[in-house]
């Protein structure tokens, strides 16, 4: 196996594993993710559309083909994990909690730039 495509999986394997545990956890009503969005101040219905959104975009990651939606689904991980950091970071959180969907968003990045021609449009 090629080095890049080596990587490429090991980002996204990584990746899609934390969103997939992310978007559960928001669909299962985790007591975290509850306290954590009560906390922001978002109503608790978004967890359930972040959930879905996030088990979706999953899904088209790792989906053969479709090079468009993969498109779509890094765009949409980037809006939601800066979004997760500038919401932490403007609740006045710690920098741990602001940090960490930065440090995600860093797996999304090293996936997107490592991607094989197949998965590009």
């Amino acid at each position: 196996m090629h080095e890049k495509s080596r990587l490429y999986w090991v980002t996204t394997g990584l990746f899609c594993l934390v969103m997939v545990a992310g978007g559960a956890a928001n669909l299962l009503g985790a007591a975290a993710q509850v306290e954590a969005m009560e906390a922001l101040g978002y109503p608790l219905y978004l967890m359930t559309i972040l959930g879905v959104a996030k088990i979706l975009g999953v899904m088209a990651l790792l989906s053969p083909k479709r090079p468009i939606l993969k498109e779509w689904a890094y765009a949409g991980f980037t809006f939601d994990l800066i979004g997760a950091s500038a919401s932490h970071g403007l609740a006045g959180d710690p920098v741990v909690p602001t940090l960490i969907p930065l440090v995600v968003l860093s797996l999304c990045v090293g996936s997107y730039l490592t991607r094989p021609a197949d998965r590009r449009p």
